[in-house]
């Protein structure tokens, strides 16, 4: 279906430049428009280089009011919450509100692509989406550490869950004044960081979202930054792996896996399945044997503490005293920027070092600054020493604010929202598996019938954190509108995996994306073809 729907079209009141310079200046309380200015349709532009491959598409904008504001903290040490509103002279009644990533600190515009969605397809503002972007409250600064704003509490309550809620508040009273009335039905797309914002606006503020995509949500935070930080510690001298043996496990987990499903594709499909039929013990070096074609039993060790959950020995938010173990396959996926793989999440390009290096793994850099600068609140803690039960009261606060791990979407369900969540299954950011058992957490609380009616899990094998590595694209918000305004529930859906190229946006290979806990198996035809795969067991 379209998501531009003529029976929501609306256009601004009276003239749109001048409605647009009028939003400027003071607003509700403590909400200020900085600048608000008309801006002219841009066509479509590819970026040179981009964090990741979707980052490089720029797509093509209609002319649209472009409203930069802030809102100001109780706290004057605090920084301001940053927000954008991008209102759309043909509107069609929604609003799309997008979620940030990593430690958040930069803006986000609600310009690009929301997460998974097709190179090849319009913008949601193109769409006539009202869309809004935030910086959650602070700002990161070159040189400086991303977790350093941790230190202000209200940064930091603003971070979890408050800024979200603000911003959406003050976009709605915008919209109002921009067209006479506020949206029809509010969205919410988040992706990794974004998606536990996602997942906090269904638990937190469930009547305020109509629809709601959550990508590879780090909804078990504290649990992923403790995780995170053992498997750098775990790899400090002889444990950290080196890339040809990165390479080594790869090809043997793809040995051992790969044709499961009946194709030989270079592709896991059922990712679960291969986690038990594959042992990092199976490439222990032999007696006298050393190199890259072996592991050394640090290395194994390394391997297993990555694919083991981390356990507290106290209970945090909703119960939950763990944060369960990685996956395998995908280990070796080419770095896109600065992520891909093992390499960009876990290992780096050199050993873990205190303080973090930029050439070391991703997790260590969020993990051992977020135990520093979150948990312990001691820029200069030898990370090395820490002890979750030594700050336990820290822990549990911040498992408070940041865990988005609540079972009872009850409220959310009887406002009539609809839930969509997408685990990676090669994600080595954060584990898929902590997703997927919030899942069932749900069902659990409220029968598997009924969150059948307004929510759905999907799993995506070979692809990366940020989508690399196998199909990956899905236009998750057109079947959220379908699902929402239309009261149709999807089921099985396709994947692309597609060039950065246009304008044809070439599909290399596509797989179905199947509703957990099913999995694609090759039925017959070309591998590149989703037809040739049907979801099963």
């Amino acid at each position: 279906m379209s998501c531009a729907s003529a029976a929501f079209a609306t256009e601004m009141t009276g003239d749109p430049a001048t409605t647009c310079s009028g939003l400027a200046g003071p607003a509700d309380g403590a909400v200020k428009i900085d600048a608000a200015t008309l801006q002219t349709p841009t066509p479509l532009a590819i970026a040179e280089k981009a964090p990741t491959l979707a980052a490089r598409i720029i797509p093509a904008n209609p002319a649209f009011c472009k409203a930069l504001g802030q809102i100001t903290p109780t706290d004057p040490a605090a920084p301001p919450i940053k927000f954008e509103v991008n209102l759309p002279v043909e509107w069609n009644g929604r609003s799309l509100q997008y979620g940030g990533g990593g430690f958040n600190g930069v803006l986000i515009s609600g310009l690009g692509l929301p997460p998974a969605y097709p190179f090849d397809k319009a913008s949601p503002l193109a769409l006539g989406f009202v869309t809004v972007g935030t910086d959650s409250g602070h700002e990161q600064k070159p040189g400086e550490p991303p977790q350093l704003f941790a230190l202000n509490d209200e940064a930091f309550e603003n971070f979890s869950h408050k800024a979200y809620r603000k911003v959406r508040d003050a976009a709605r009273a915008l919209t109002v004044r921009a067209y006479g009335k506020p949206p029809t039905k509010m969205y919410f797309m988040g992706s990794s960081e974004g998606g536990r914002e996602a997942l906090t606006m269904a638990q937190r503020y469930p009547d305020d979202f109509d629809g709601i995509f959550a990508r590879v949500p780090v909804i078990n935070w504290v649990g992923l930054q403790h995780a995170g930080t053992r498997s750098g510690l775990v790899t400090m001298g002889d444990g950290w792996i080196r890339p040809a043996q990165v390479k080594l496990v790869a090809d043997a987990v793809l040995k051992a896996c790969d044709t499961q499903d009946g194709s030989d594709d270079a592709l896991v499909q059922d990712p679960v399945g291969c986690k038990s039929a594959f042992k990092p013990a199976m490439l222990a070096c032999a007696a006298g044997q050393s190199g890259d074609d072996c592991l050394t039993d640090k290395q194994i060790a390394a391997i297993e503490t990555l694919h083991a959950s981390y356990k507290f020995s106290f209970p945090l938010a909703n119960g939950l005293d763990d944060y369960p173990g990685w996956g395998v396959s995908g280990e070796n996926t080419p770095a896109f920027g600065p992520t891909g793989g093992w390499k960009a999440w876990w290992l780096g390009a050199t050993a873990p070092a205190q303080p973090p290096a930029p050439t070391n793994g991703i997790a260590w850099i969020y993990g051992a600054g977020g135990i520093q600068y979150v948990f312990a609140r001691d820029p200069k803690l030898d990370v090395t020493t820490y002890k979750p039960e030594d700050h336990k009261a820290r822990v549990l606060e911040v498992s408070a604010l940041m865990d988005s791990t609540d079972p009872d979407l009850t409220r959310f369900h009887a406002h009539g929202g609809k839930l969509v969540i997408l685990e990676h299954m090669s994600d080595y950011a954060q584990s898929p598996y902590a997703g997927i058992r919030y899942f069932e957490n749900v069902e659990k609380t409220l029968g598997k019938d009924k969150v059948a009616e307004f929510a759905r899990l999907y799993t995506a094998p070979g692809v990366d954190h940020v989508g690399s590595g196998a199909p990956a694209n899905v236009d998750m918000l057109a079947v959220l509108v379908d699902w929402v305004e239309n009261g149709k529930a999807p089921g099985d859906l396709d994947v692309r995996e597609q060039k950065a190229e246009a304008p044809s946006f070439d599909t290399v290979r596509a797989l179905p994306l199947c509703r957990w806990p099913t999995w694609p198996h090759y039925k017959a035809g070309p591998l590149t073809a989703a037809a040739s795969f049907a979801c099963a067991p």
